[in-house]
């Protein structure tokens, strides 16, 4: 991991992932504690954090990987309530679980200051929706920042920080996975003297929020966020440039697609824009005076129409000044809810309004839609993923007439045939109580899939609802010793971090054992004779029955337990065992050459030395690698 980014001076520029900057700033503004649940597109901000906080200068704040995101906000927001000045941070649909503290911690306040982080996700490159967490700042009453460059993000969070300090109120700051993925120069600032934390000062009008107080404390977040829209009318973050009577409205990454669109010289000098750096609450007044002069102006936001339809409010409150104000937003030029921008659709959503013919090799395509001739990708897990034999055993004793309720990781990746272990998904940790649903409404076989991380994130509820219930459902708990789809972070099961041995761990069998499960077993999925027996026997059950199938995901185990591939499988006879077994695992180590009756062949440098296939078909052996 980068020092540079704890060590670095004041004057100093460096290139950064979006997400590095946030930690810089965070770093500048003096932080104290940092809470997280990993997700795409947040989890480089924790990680570094994380990587960091052993160096030394890093160790001055407080890291944790929290069990979820609900209880990284609490953990977040009782440091705060102490005087820490803290930083939580998650993916869009996190902030959904720690919606619940979030709302209240507006009202009582954050007296050492704390920013929570919402990663959002337009597109759904790794993600179950696409919404718009600019939402959770109205909803709960957030000021909100939207940075749009790398330099913006590290100098956006440190502002964040301190002004949250200085209002006693949480302040959102809403990225999306452009910038958190994208790099680019920072220059770096002092880092703010460290102030100790304050201790928590008894105050129980303001902090426990029974009725009576929490009806004083809606008055005060309301006057708190008057404050805040003073400081969004005056703040640099909200800046005016360009002349013309056609103007621009744009928050987020949206900026940078304008900035680079701007750049085409029969654009450039035509129209007039309003950049929203903080974009809640709304600098009214300066957005009055700034379409006072205009004839039409473009809103330009990825996502919902919350500045337009907010805009659109403002204007018709404002009177008859603006009745002949021509507004533009979803739908011009094909510019939509769905997705992400670029700088091709805000071309050609300027053009519209200006009236501008480009030509189309300039305009830009309307959409960022992949070429119907590039071949697909489709999702697969890893050669030698223990889930891959997990499913592939699952689906041979169960059957097609099972129904598998999956749940968020890796092991989602077995939606595709052969697989074909996801039937239906709802959100993290939901697995168990769907398909508790799903077997009472139905009376069909059911078996929820939940990994190591996700169920202490929160399966444990589900399973404790399904015994107290006496739900029928067989729960598979792939546990792969990692939370590894997002990075390989530590959760409370692991053996080893990066950092070292784990001397905490939270044993699962222990867990389940405790919400009252009688028919628990741990089996290694890889050693399919044993794990065939365990499911027969689950098979032939009834009630509440767990199987852990525990074993490392093999990119963990090299990466930090050392493990080293020293022997792979080798096609030694053709035939149609091995045939099978390419069609019914479909590991990606595999291949057939030379199409329909070809020889099927393995690839060394792909094969992690899982060895199932040698269980499966007599025609592959095993060999020392290399040889």
């Amino acid at each position: 991991m980068s020092k540079p980014i704890l060590t670095g001076k004041a004057g100093e520029t460096h290139l950064l992932l979006g997400n590095e900057a946030i930690v810089r700033g965070a770093l500048e503004a003096g932080i104290d504690v940092v809470t997280c649940y990993p997700g795409t597109p947040s989890s480089e901000v924790p990680d570094t954090f994380f990587a960091l906080n052993g160096a030394q200068g890093g160790d001055d704040y407080y890291f944790e990987y929290s069990v979820n995101e609900k209880v990284a906000l609490e953990v977040g927001g009782g440091a705060t309530l102490a005087g820490a000045m803290t930083l939580v941070t998650m993916k869009h649909v996190g902030v959904n679980v720690a919606a619940d503290p979030l709302m209240t911690l507006a009202y009582i306040g954050t007296p050492g200051g704390l920013v929570l982080l919402s990663a959002d996700d337009p597109g759904c490159h790794s993600s179950q929706n696409e919404q718009d967490n600019r939402y959770y700042a109205r909803l709960a009453g957030l000021p909100c920042f939207e940075p749009a460059t790398a330099q913006e993000a590290k100098d956006m969070v440190r502002e964040a920080l301190l002004l949250s300090r200085q209002w006693q109120q949480p302040v959102l700051l809403r990225t999306t996975t452009r910038l958190n993925h994208l790099r680019g120069s920072v220059a770096f600032g002092e880092r703010e003297a460290k102030q100790a934390p304050a201790g928590f000062q008894k105050n129980p009008r303001r902090f426990v929020p029974i009725p009576a107080v929490a009806r004083v404390r809606h008055g005060e977040l309301l006057k708190k966020l008057a404050e805040a829209a003073e400081t969004s009318e005056s703040t640099s973050w909200n800046r005016v440039h360009g002349e013309g009577k056609v103007g621009v409205v744009a928050s987020g990454i949206s900026r940078a697609y304008l900035a680079d669109a701007l750049q085409d010289p029969a654009l450039a000098g035509k129209v007039r824009v309003f950049e929203l750096g903080m974009s809640w609450p709304l600098p009214e007044k300066r957005l009055l005076s700034f379409m006072s002069e205009l004839q039409t102006l473009l809103v330009l936001e990825e996502g919902e129409p919350i500045l337009e339809n907010e805009i659109r409010a403002l204007v018709q409150r404002s009177g008859k000044a603006f009745n002949s104000l021509d507004i533009r937003g979803k739908g011009t030029a094909g510019l939509s809810r769905m997705g992400e921008y670029a700088t091709g659709p805000v071309r050609r959503a300027l053009t519209e309004v200006l009236g501008v013919n480009l030509p189309e090799s300039l305009a830009g395509s309307p959409t960022c839609a992949v070429p119907e001739n590039l071949p697909q990708r489709p999702p697969n897990l890893c050669a030698g993923c223990p889930h891959r034999a997990t499913y592939f055993a699952v689906r041979k004793i169960f059957g097609d007439n099972a129904v598998y309720s999956s749940d968020i990781g890796c092991y989602t990746l077995g939606i595709l045939p052969p697989l074909s272990a996801a039937d239906f998904l709802l959100c993290m940790g939901s697995s168990i109580s769907a398909g508790s649903g799903v077997s009472k409404a139905s009376g069909q076989t059911t078996i929820a899939f939940i990994g190591d991380s996700t169920f202490y994130h929160s399966g444990i509820t589900g399973l404790v609802n399904a015994v107290f219930n006496k739900h029928d459902i067989l729960v598979v708990i792939v546990d792969n010793r990692t939370t590894a789809m997002t990075g390989h972070q530590p959760n409370p099961g692991v053996d080893v971090t990066i950092q070292g041995a784990c001397d905490s761990q939270v044993d699962i069998e222990a867990i389940v054992r405790g919400c009252g499960v009688c028919n628990v077993q741990t089996v290694n999925p890889l050693k399919l004779k044993a794990f065939n027996q365990a499911l027969e026997e689950m098979k032939a059950a009834s009630g509440v029955r767990v199987l852990i199938a525990r074993e490392a995901c093999p990119l963990h185990a090299r990466r930090l337990e050392g493990r080293k591939v020293t022997r792979v499988a080798y096609v030694a006879q053709q035939g149609e065992d091995v045939l099978a077994c390419l069609e019914t695992l479909a590991c990606p180590a595999f291949s057939l050459v030379g199409g329909a009756g070809g020889e099927v062949r393995i690839d060394e440098d792909q094969c992690s030395g899982c060895m199932v296939c040698l269980q499966m078909a007599p025609g592959i052996k095993a060999k020392g690698r290399g040889e």
